[in-house]
């Protein structure tokens, strides 16, 4: 009874060869012992006696009671298996799944009823592997080879195949599908795993899954093929599944549609991104709302739609995927055609133009607006405001509230000419708004009327900086402009304090009392000259002698000298930029540049900090990236010079380049430092910008033109024309005395007396004029007699390059020297291509100008 019963729980396993032998192989020697026992009382009860017989029964009578003893305490058992085996064996041999279980070498250790009857086993002799029965199989013998295959590895696996009949002979037609585990496992006390098995029918779960597939395609199809088109969006926009109808319309090919690939700015027309942004959910929730905007098909048409938009945001605020459904606009009864055309005008008007509109009732709130409204003012409103209604006073900058209020009660009472207000954006001040509001006319505002007021908006940052900048451009060369006339006229003075100063100095020794007077007055006139040098640069007249150099080259020379500016607390660190492309520059003004900006950096970090020269070539391009207005897309070199010093304020930052402006203590900065690096590097062509912030530092970015290798380039700003003879640097051992005749013109009359005490003294006959037209009135008197010109550049009634040009029709070969206290380019670009001059730039020593002449003389 107690066999049956077990039965009725679980069927009987068809092969069970796992039961424990160790009980009854213990059983079996026991009796093997007590025969043999018996055998050898037989044989040697004649020849040891009875005595030895007895002994013997007493040993073996001790060796019974021993096993009866160990059988009663449990040691030695005859049982059949435990209550755990018998529980596992009940849960396996219950399961709906085929379970085999083999040893290594394939033999069959256990299955289960299930597996029998999915296989047709009727006995244990039929019982065949899984291997055996389906390797065979060409539909199933490649999952089966890759299950043993992994088996014999060690790996579990499973896996899925179709046959076209059952595995059970005799089983009803038809396709069947099975899946395969196996997996290898230990028995404890052997050596070798045991392979184990799982077979099973899943020809009714495949069916629901087909099922279930069929009703979704079925969905699917007629979601595509419904009359109004659908999509669905990730939170960043991108369209993950769009419908055949929407797709139609905007002339996507769904065979070649990949999800994420298409965004909604690529379908929305104009600022209409700016409505569908406004949708915001309220976390945990979803929203809907209805917008009318034009969507862009793949040919550039405009598809006036209405979008039924659905957002949801989750717990924690963050925007989770959007459904949207599309009605074409276009579509619909013949009836309301005209209607449903003017409703598509009015909307494609009313998003699509520049200025942002708000539609404002008599308490002053918000109505309604257009796109470039919710794009102008995304930061403070959104749609939800607007459903909310609240008040459009709130997106005015607090400053200019009263402003627009009594603009708006002007508008309630239908005045017109309402003055424009300027204001800027709450929370960004940089951003500047302008807002016109205009009453709503009586026709469309009288009693009833949902506006009052329709406000306008419109970004006027771009012409506020560009305003501002022009005012910058107008007041720097303004101030350029006196700083020029400034300096020239300065130069003449400078000259004539200079030359005075040689001349008293040729007769007066060394041990003379008075020679450290006149020494102190050449030093400080030479002082002054240096600051009218600056005067100039910054006013870009000063004389550049570019030439084509590798800034590689020119800050690796310069580094000596920059570690001892910047000291021993400042860590200086110049980092090259690879393959820098050539630049055109003077060297020495450059290298005065860059000292300047270190020197600057020095002193803006009196505890120590990092000083950083970097250089680097910048691309037309990548000219887009700086926020710079004034840096036209070109090739450049660009050299940063970078601080961590205590930076500098923004409204200090806007003066820096001017001249005369310092934040140093009074005699430890003339303010002529930055002015002077401006007009270097304006008057090379280039761009120079300063970016800082306080208490992190600053970087000065100078943007330098590539130099292009072209004989038929014309000459760069502030480059002599290749026909100017330069003054070369005076050699102490070369002789200054000659016997030319020398016209010398100047309308200052200390520096013509000068220059004419100084030539003479060289040897030189010297003939002087005080202007072009008396100039050209001596040459006709020496009869043309003249071996070289030297003139002023600007003079009253006729100028030196007019002279110039007067002199070459009577002489062509006419040797001559202006001498200006502005660059030589100021006048050069005037005079003809092929003329030929010698340049000396004022203030100049008595030296300088013997120098000159021989120079000119000898070429």
């Amino acid at each position: 009874m107690a066999k049956e019963a077990r039965g009725d729980f679980y069927p009987v396993p068809i092969v069970d060869q796992n039961t424990r032998p160790g009980a009854v192989t213990r059983l079996i020697v026991f009796i093997v012992v007590l025969t043999g026992a018996a055998i050898v009382f037989g044989l040697f009860r004649e020849r040891l006696g009875d005595p030895f017989l007895l002994g013997m029964l007493g040993v073996l009578a001790m060796i019974g009671v021993g096993f009866l003893f160990a059988t009663a305490i449990g040691f030695v058992q005859i049982a059949p298996r435990s209550t755990g085996d018998e529980l596992s064996k009940a849960f396996v041999d219950s399961m709906s799944q085929g379970l085999l279980v083999t040893d290594t070498k394939g033999r069959v250790v256990y299955a289960n009823r299930a597996y029998a009857d999915m296989t047709g086993a009727a006995s244990a002799a039929d019982l065949k592997t899984v291997e055996g029965l389906l390797s065979d199989v060409p539909e199933a013998s490649m999952t089966i080879y890759r299950l043993a295959s992994g088996l014999r590895d060690g790996q579990a696996g499973d896996g899925e195949f179709r046959l076209a009949q059952s595995i059970k002979p005799g089983a009803e037609p038809g396709a069947r599908w099975y899946r395969a585990r196996a997996r290898a496992f230990s028995m404890p006390g052997q050596r070798l795993p045991m392979l184990a098995w799982q077979l099973a029918d899943i020809s009714q779960e495949r069916a629901e899954q087909e099922r279930f597939f069929l009703d979704l395609q079925k969905a699917i199809d007629h979601l595509d093929h419904a009359p109004a088109g659908f999509f669905s969006a990730d939170q960043e926009g991108r369209v993950t599944y769009i419908n055949a109808t929407l797709a139609e319309w905007l002339g996507i090919d769904l065979a070649s549609f990949t999800p994420g690939a298409i965004t909604l700015p690529e379908i929305i027309a104009g600022d209409g991104m700016a409505l569908v942004r406004s949708v915001k959910a309220d976390p945990g929730t979803t929203r809907n709302a209805v917008i009318d905007l034009d969507l862009t098909t793949m040919s550039g048409q405009a598809l006036p739609v209405r979008f039924m938009h659905r957002v949801s945001a989750s717990r924690e605020g963050v925007n989770g995927p959007t459904r949207t459904i599309v009605l074409n606009r276009t579509q619909g009864e013949d009836a309301s055609a005209e209607l449903r055309a003017s409703e598509v005008r009015f909307t494609r008007f009313f998003n699509s133009t520049p200025m942002a509109i708000a539609g404002v009732d008599a308490n002053g709130r918000i109505l309604r607006t257009n796109a470039p409204f919710l794009q102008l003012f995304s930061s403070v409103v959104d749609r939800d405001a607007v459903d909310r209604r609240v008040r459009f006073e709130t997106i005015v900058h607090e400053r200019d509230r009263p402003a627009f209020a009594a603009a708006f009660e002007k508008a309630r009472q239908r005045q017109a000419n309402i003055e424009p207000i300027d204001s800027v954006l709450p929370g960004n001040e940089e951003r500047h708004i302008r807002f016109y509001v205009n009453a709503v006319a009586d026709s469309a505002g009288g009693e009833g009327a949902e506006e009052s007021a329709i406000v306008y908006a419109v970004e006027t940052t771009e012409q506020k900086a560009l305003e501002g900048q022009m005012a910058q451009s107008q007041k720097m060369q303004a101030v350029g402009q006196l700083a020029g006339g400034i300096a020239h006229d300065f130069n003449n003075v400078l000259t004539a304090i200079i030359m005075a100063s040689d001349l008293l100095l040729t007769n007066h020794r060394p041990s003379d009392p008075s020679f450290p007077d006149i020494m102190n007055i050449k030093q400080n006139a030479n002082r002054a000259a240096s600051l009218v040098r600056q005067l100039l640069a910054f006013s870009r007249k000063q004389t550049l002698r570019p030439e084509v150099l590798n800034l590689t080259d020119v800050l690796a020379d310069l580094r000596m000298l920059l570690a001892r500016l910047v000291g021993n607390d400042i860590k200086l660190k110049i980092d090259h930029g690879r393959d820098l492309w050539p630049v055109k520059v003077d060297i020495g003004q450059f290298e005065q540049v860059v000292v300047n900006l270190a020197v600057n950096a020095r002193d803006a970090m009196p505890s120590g900090g990092d000083l950083t020269v970097r250089t680097r070539n910048v691309t037309a391009d990548e000219c887009k990236s700086f926020a710079y207005r004034e840096l036209t897309p070109a090739d450049y070199v660009l050299v940063d010079v970078e601080d961590t010093g205590s930076g500098i304020a923004p409204d200090v930052l806007k003066k820096i380049f001017e001249p005369f402006f310092t934040t140093k203590e009074v005699g430890k900065g003339t303010g002529l430092g930055l002015s002077m690096v401006y007009g270097i590097i304006k008057q090379t062509g280039g761009f120079i910008f300063c970016d800082s912030e306080v208490g992190k530092g600053t970087v000065f970015r100078i943007f330098l033109p590539r130099h292009i290798a072209d004989a038929k380039k014309q000459a760069e700003p502030g480059e002599a024309p290749a026909t100017a003879a330069p003054a070369k640097p005076a050699d102490t051992a070369k002789d200054l005395s000659g016997s030319a005749t020398v016209l010398l013109v100047e309308d200052e009359d200390a520096v013509r007396m000068g220059g004419v005490r100084a030539l003479t003294s060289r040897g030189y006959t010297v003939h002087e004029a005080s202007s072009g037209v008396e100039a050209l009135e001596v040459f006709e008197a020496l009869g043309g007699k003249v071996d070289i010109v030297v003139s002023d550049v600007v003079m009253p009634e006729m100028d030196g390059p007019t002279l110039l040009g007067e002199l070459r029709k009577r002489q062509p070969d006419i040797k001559f020297v202006f001498v200006s206290g502005y660059a030589e380019d100021a006048f050069a670009k005037n005079l003809p291509a092929d003329a030929h001059f010698g340049f000396l730039p004022k203030p100049f020593s008595l030296k300088q100008l013997a120098t000159i002449v021989k120079d000119v003389l000898e070429s």
